[in-house]
């Protein structure tokens, strides 16, 4: 591609640690900005030994490049920045979040392998296999096992970079230390009495082993918060004078106890009066000694969160964007209070971003420090006091969030593995047959000829509007899940007890056929409704987004051979690409920063996306989170599902809980053989932001025969 000015400043924010010498090298011999992003992060030093100033033929083509392939005000309302505002903000949390960036996800993706083939299907238990030489056994699971071994030192650095003052690292490496202080080691383990052979789970001891985590996690977790509570500053730091001030040195406390001269002489006094005198002096100097040590820390503290936002949030418009933020997010009052009540939780969520954005080029990379496991039981710690319990730090910032925000009524725990499952096995009992007015012979499930009678269906709440409805200037969009789950055969998993030991076929759709039949009856509705031929944009995202185009009632099936399936299911790479493309169209009413990305102003075009899904992407809590500090989006989300599947219904009870605290979110989900007129029309409403009548509905499903094929123009 030929990069322009504004491709090298996107792609250096994304990717902070690239020089725009080396960005222009990776976009000029790229085809498209992701690609180039995709071969950066694959190797960062191929083009190492090739420097900028070697080619001044690149930078001319640069700095001429053809600006017509996005409107004129997309350039000018990028932010300028210099080279020092430029390079991303580092602390000892940030510097460990990189180190321990760099294999996350190969060691995640590494477990994983190993569970398929060893047939456990539960997550949050790890492989185990006895054997008599440690090193010697050349088993996937002992391979895995070193590997943590090996991987202790990043461990370390991480647990000292987010520990609280007074708690002690440790992991469950006990082939390299005997020693380790892990307060799990007397948690059954799920497996039953060791043998030289690979071994599978026991549903009862995996039971016993789970409900005395949970019970150990609440206990660790009340511990820790009270601990930290203690000892945060007994006086206002915010409040007291600098050290080359008198009255800040000088101790507080007059001695008032010490006797006072005579006018007529020495005071008498005998060998029990001077002792006391003597213990009375060496009490006060020793209180004198301690407040000043207080005095000392609590300006220590207060010198290093002043320095921390310096650092992260160096002028004027970065801290307008965090204020703004906070904001809307609900947390400005009680991240004030925290400030100044408890300063020293502040400085470790501060450094970890808690009270800010998140950046954009987060969104790229395969592990960022909203993708870190949790694992109570290794001892991969979170950032929060109570953070055990947790799947990963994304959740465990979710719900730190929701708890401090401004009205909450109540902490919302996220609810554990056993809660959480008993809590879709009651949704999934409140099934009932779809609305018999909304039958339809074109059904997916029909015209596949399967057994011709709908799953039953959780009803969604009545419909209550929150944003305004449509307007003309809104912009709507669609983003489909195309991970390889969407072209697998639906399957439902078994349990016995709390333990997973295989899965069935549903009867069914796949669940990509589902999701074409909806987004086709959907935009043909939308099309009637708005009047609007040409179509509405499409991006697919797997481990990386794709934009499709246009996609309309006359080209829909050309524009569907473009839809390609496989990979995992990461939202933000496709969140990330429907931002661009919704601000490259709005540029003039909006502003880039190098961090955070596009910010809306007050005439920015509301967004009303339909995300589709088919069950739970990696980074869901991270969707969220960005979701709840922004007020120009709608997003209406059809979660697809198979029938009689309780991991589909534990989902959909978090997308449930998500839409109730987050207005602009609305939520639809759907199982089995699906009614799909009924969800049609659900979606209508909630993307359009009013009860759309049944009479309404019916006229915008029937496309008129009058409509011309419209023109296809990208």
């Amino acid at each position: 591609m030929l990069p322009s000015t504004d491709d090298i400043a996107k792609f250096i924010s994304i990717a902070p640690e690239a020089t725009e010498g080396k960005a222009l090298i990776f976009l000029q011999e790229a085809s498209s900005f992701d690609e180039a992003l995709d071969r950066f992060y694959e190797n960062p030093h191929r083009y190492s030994n090739v420097a900028a100033a070697s080619r001044p033929d690149l930078r001319l083509q640069s700095d001429h490049a053809d600006m017509g392939a996005l409107p004129p005000s997309y350039e000018l309302h990028i932010s300028s920045v210099n080279g020092t505002e430029r390079s991303s903000h580092k602390n000892v949390v940030t510097e460990a979040g990189d180190v321990r960036a760099r294999d996350e996800q190969e060691m995640q993706n590494m477990l994983l392998e190993i569970q398929i083939k060893c047939q456990i299907y539960n997550t949050d238990i790890e492989p185990e296999h006895e054997a008599s030489e440690f090193m010697a056994c050349t088993c996937e699971i002992h391979q895995y096992q070193r590997r943590k071994v090996a991987r202790l030192d990043v461990q370390e650095m991480w647990s000292k970079a987010v520990m609280y003052p007074g708690e002690k690292a440790y992991h469950d490496c006990y082939q390299s230390s005997v020693f380790s202080n892990n307060p799990y080691i007397r948690i059954p383990s799920a497996y039953g009495i060791a043998y030289t052979t690979l071994q599978r789970p026991d549903a009862t001891r995996y039971t016993n082993s789970v409900r005395q985590t949970i019970a150990l996690n609440v206990t660790l977790n009340n511990k820790a918060q009270a601990t930290i509570d203690a000892m945060e500053p007994q006086c206002d730091i915010w409040a007291l004078d600098e050290p080359d001030n008198g009255s800040a040195t000088s101790s507080p406390v007059e001695n008032k106890s010490a006797p006072a001269a005579s006018s007529i002489g020495p005071l008498k006094s005998s060998k029990l009066s001077n002792f006391r005198r003597a213990l009375s002096i060496s009490s006060l100097n020793r209180s004198s000694s301690k407040t000043e040590e207080m005095f000392t820390r609590a300006r220590k503290l207060r010198r290093e969160i002043l320095e921390e936002e310096i650092g992260r949030w160096p002028d004027l418009e970065w801290r307008k964007i965090v204020a703004a933020y906070q904001e809307k997010v609900g947390m400005k009052q009680k991240i004030a209070e925290l400030r100044a009540k408890r300063p020293i939780q502040y400085l470790h969520l501060l450094r970890a971003g808690y009270f800010e954005p998140i950046p954009i080029a987060w969104a790229t990379r395969a592990s960022n420090p909203l993708k870190f496991r949790i694992e109570g039981l290794s001892g991969w710690r979170g950032i929060t006091p109570a953070w055990r319990g947790y799947e990963n730090t994304a959740e465990e910032r979710l719900y730190w969030v929701l708890n401090h925000r401004e009205g909450n009524t109540g902490p919302r725990m996220k609810p554990d593995m056993i809660s959480a499952l008993e809590m879709a096995r009651a949704r999934m009992a409140t099934a009932v047959e779809p609305p018999p007015a909304y039958y339809s012979m074109d059904d997916t499930f029909r015209l596949q000829r399967l057994p011709e009678s709908y799953s039953l269906q959780v009803m969604p709440p009545p419909f209550t509007p929150f944003d305004l409805p449509e307007t003309a200037t809104d912009n709507t969009m669609i983003l489909l899940d195309v991970s390889g789950s969407m072209d697998f055969d639906p399957l439902r998993p078994l349990y016995t007890q709390y333990l997973v030991t295989g899965f069935a076929r549903s009867n069914q759709p796949k669940n990509k056929d589902v999701a074409k039949a909806i987004i086709r009856r959907f935009t043909d509705a939308m099309s009637i409704h708005d009047q609007n031929l040409h179509g509405y944009q499409l991006v697919t995202f797997a481990n990386k987004a794709d934009y499709i185009g246009f996609i309309n009632h006359s080209n829909f099936n050309d524009m569907w051979r473009n839809v390609k399936l496989g990979g995992g299911t990461r939202v933000m790479t496709g969140w990330q690409k429907i931002k661009d493309l919704h601000f490259q169209r709005h540029s003039e009413s909006a502003t880039y920063h190098p961090v955070y990305g596009w910010q809306a102003g007050p005439r920015t075009p509301m967004l009303r996306l339909l995300l589709l899904l088919d069950g739970e992407a990696t980074d869901m809590d991270e969707f969220e989170l960005d979701l709840l500090g922004l007020s120009w989006v709608h997003v209406t989300i059809f979660l697809i599902g198979v029938d009689g599947c309780p991991h589909h219904h534990r989902h959909a009870n978090e997308l449930q809980r998500i839409s109730e605290v987050n207005p602009h979110v609305s939520f639809v989900d759907a199982q089995g053989n699906t009614p799909e007129r009924y969800v049609t029309h659900e979606l209508l409403k909630r993307h359009l932001g009013y009860d759309v009548p049944m009479a309404e509905f019916e006229r915008l499903e029937h496309w008129p025969a009058s409509a011309e094929p419209p023109v296809y123009q990208e």
